[in-house]
């Protein structure tokens, strides 16, 4: 049944966007729409802008009218076939409802956190702790490490929704966010070494690990080289499983300097392009004109996908991993390729359809849920 819906959330425009206002419905309710169609309105502290559906189909469902103001991530309305009855329709629209309202108690809880800096091995290193405030809640902590060019604020679907039982800790990698911009030898080995730092600094004696694509690579040589404190792997579309990475993606990225440059470019990371939103490309310019942030990047690219490879691939050395190591992926990753999955066992390994590179924030739910039962497991 999901696979026939298609839900139209209320975007993220900015880091510091958290909720917006409809402004006006630029279709009906029964009108049939296209992916990349202007449809409605909305405004946020920030800006008016109009909101481009990500699915094609029959807007079944305006669940938000105008001059109503909702959270980042509410429904806005569903689009789903003409065979898809109303029943399995409303169904499916009061589980969302229910399962967002849990989300948005628990966002309401984390509204007043700000992310920290400690000095770990010399290091000046940004994170983001939510979860139990007086110890590791059930079991290990999480620490989520993201990928060439993020920040922890990648991790914002993910991180409160794993935090309701443990601590989870997002952490900026060397080079990026609110960390320092020394990145060493601009090699995986030197990135590794600042989480064990991190781990150390905050007293981690051992902890659950989520890479995403760069971090991936960190988390699997940090499960390697010290597999005493990995409790388990999740690797979400991860660098580190094989040669082939999208090299022009990494130029790209690495030299736009105006909008309209990096705006193709990181398009290239959503299945749902609609998703690059104006906001999103000043964020990330405003990261790149950060003092030392560009050099950092130079050296990453260079250090890790040289010549458009990765350099570092360590396929060969899974079945020395002691930690339980599970795979997600987007079927439309156009970054790293979802092959790549097929070098963890198949019942370990999870490839979802309608999403891309950014696989954790298309389709966080079900991201959620398999690190969260992952995590449990381990």
């Amino acid at each position: 049944m999901s696979s026939e819906i298609h839900v139209l959330p209320m975007p993220k425009w900015g880091l510091a966007m958290t909720e917006g206002t409809i402004i006006e419905w630029l279709v009906e309710e029964g009108d049939e729409i296209s992916a990349g169609e202007e449809i409605v309105e909305i405004e946020t502290s920030k800006i008016t802008n109009v909101y481009e559906a990500g699915a094609g189909g029959p807007l079944r469902r305006i669940t938000l009218p105008e001059g109503e103001t909702a959270p980042v991530g509410a429904m806005l309305g569903v689009v789903a076939d003409a065979d898809v009855p109303d029943a399995d329709l409303d169904a499916f629209i009061e589980k969302f409802q229910e399962e967002f309202a849990a989300q948005v108690e628990a966002m309401a809880e984390a509204a007043g956190l700000e992310p920290e800096i400690v000095d770990a091995g010399g290091r000046s290193l940004r994170y983001l702790r939510m979860g139990p405030s007086d110890d590791n809640g059930d079991g290990d902590p999480v620490l989520l490490l993201h990928g060439f060019g993020g920040d922890l604020n990648n991790w914002m679907f993910n991180q409160l929704a794993l935090a309701e039982t443990r601590v989870v800790y997002a952490l900026d990698l060397p080079g990026h966010g609110g960390s320092g911009k020394d990145v060493g030898a601009g090699d995986v080995a030197s990135l590794t070494e600042a989480v064990v730092a991190f781990m150390d600094a905050l007293g981690l004696q051992k902890a659950h690990l989520a890479g995403h694509s760069m971090g991936g690579a960190v988390a699997l040589q940090l499960a390697l080289n010290n597999p005493d404190r990995v409790a388990s792997l999740s690797l979400v579309c991860s660098a580190g499983l094989g040669p082939e990475i999208n090299g022009d993606y990494i130029s790209g990225f690495v030299g736009a300097a105006r909008r309209k440059d990096l705006k193709p470019v990181v398009q290239q990371l959503f299945a749902d392009a609609g998703l690059v939103t104006r906001d999103l490309l000043d964020d990330l310019l405003k990261y790149k004109r950060i003092d030392g942030a560009q050099e950092a990047l130079d050296a990453l690219s260079n250090g890790i996908f040289g010549g458009g490879r990765q350099t570092l691939v360590l396929a060969d050395r899974l079945g020395d991993l002691k930690a339980p190591v599970q795979a997600i992926w987007g079927q439309d990753d156009k970054i790293v390729p979802p092959a790549h999955a097929e070098k963890i066992p198949s019942e370990n390994r999870h490839v979802l359809d309608g999403a891309g590179h950014m696989v954790h924030m298309e389709k966080a739910a079900d991201v959620n849920r398999l690190i969260a039962d992952f995590v449990a497991g381990g």
